[in-house]
């Protein structure tokens, strides 16, 4: 469940939840809108990443993979958002957000699984060419730096192409992606208020912060009105003012 043993032995010391996360981030605002849905009291560790302050041996020893959000529960670290919900939802099962049917439990990990592989290959793609192309440049020390630090694959290349900017065509196969899975949650949200069977879950939570950024970033939800009458039902939700907008009230 994304429990990592930390090279940065301070945090262990951590005594009840603590996130580390970013405003801007789609992952982190999902884990503060779940946080805000149980009434957990946290701590806020919060990095700026336009400032590049994850970036530093500090947070790549809470983080292997040196992004937000992590969550310190009790000295336990938990990287990756999918995971991060979900431990949040079974650590403190009061107002469950998962579903008790086994086929709606299974749909509701496979919005979540889907959200987590077409993170950086289509919309953080598709948002840094369209709102932050040539916004995003590293200085030679900072490549430098994060190069020694990061190890992951996928994020060494995607951060290349940060820097030199992508193209139209990357963009574009994002384009389609995104397509994909809005299209397919239009058709479900046609017929009912939610991702997943007839209750509010972590499909949602998942979803509805990648809705925002991606707006924000002038993705095309015109097409897809049942997905556009869902996002504005959840942002009427405490938990998305509390946990997406009093952080972050423009994308």
């Amino acid at each position: 469940m994304g429990i990592v043993t930390p090279t940065n032995k301070a945090v262990l010391e951590h005594k009840g939840l603590h996130l580390y996360h970013s405003a801007l981030s789609n992952c982190a605002m999902r884990v503060r809108m779940t946080l805000e849905e149980k009434k957990l009291p946290w701590t806020s560790h919060h990095l700026d990443i336009t400032k590049k302050e994850h970036i530093t041996p500090e947070y790549f020893g809470i983080n292997p993979n040196g992004v937000v959000p992590t969550l310190v529960h009790d000295g336990v670290v938990i990287i990756e958002s999918d995971d991060i919900i979900d431990y949040i939802d079974q650590t403190f099962p009061e107002t469950p957000l998962h579903p008790v049917a086994a086929e709606e439990l299974e749909s509701m990990y496979w919005w979540m699984k889907s959200a987590v592989e077409i993170h950086v290959k289509a919309v953080k793609t598709f948002i840094y060419f369209h709102k932050m192309q040539g916004k995003m440049k590293q200085t030679d020390e900072q490549k430098d730096a994060y190069e020694k630090l990061q190890t992951n694959e996928e994020l060494i290349a995607f951060h290349k192409n940060t820097d030199k900017g992508f193209t139209a065509e990357q963009a574009n196969e994002a384009v389609a992606m995104l397509d994909h899975f809005f299209k397919l949650a239009d058709g479900i949200l046609q017929n009912r208020d939610w991702l997943v069977g007839e209750q509010f879950t972590l499909a949602d939570i998942t979803w509805v912060p990648m809705h925002f950024t991606l707006a924000g970033a002038d993705y095309d939800f015109s097409r897809f009105p049942a997905v556009q009458a869902w996002a504005s039902r959840l942002q009427e939700r405490e938990s998305f003012k509390k946990g997406v907008l009093d952080w972050c009230p423009t994308f």
